[in-house]
């Protein structure tokens, strides 16, 4: 068994950064420059965050405030590396990190 980080990262699918979808930014400097085992992008049907608005898909209109949640894993040194990167893109309270054991090599 091998130990892991796994980070999952909460966002919205009209969130920007610096003008581009950040869904994107994340899963670019993921892939380009740290090279991690892969990532996985979760389309939640409805949510709510700390200001309490409801975001939910609704057949009548098109909707781009859905939430989605990233998921990556891979050893604990890469995703210290990337965390910090992370955090400037994604407010801190919006990532979770935790240790888990992989049977993987």
């Amino acid at each position: 068994m091998t130990t892991v980080s796994v980070v999952r990262i909460y966002i919205k699918e009209g969130d920007k950064h610096d003008g581009h979808n950040l869904m994107e930014e994340i899963f670019r400097m993921l892939h380009d420059q740290y090279k991690v085992h892969g990532v996985t992008a979760f389309r939640g049907i409805a949510g709510f965050g700390s200001k309490g608005t409801v975001h939910a898909d609704d057949i009548l209109r098109l909707n781009v405030h859905l939430p989605l949640v990233l998921e990556f894993f891979d050893e604990p040194d890469t995703v210290d590396a990337v965390m910090p990167y992370l955090e400037n893109l994604v407010p801190s309270n919006h990532i979770l990190r935790w240790e888990a054991q992989c049977g993987c090599s």
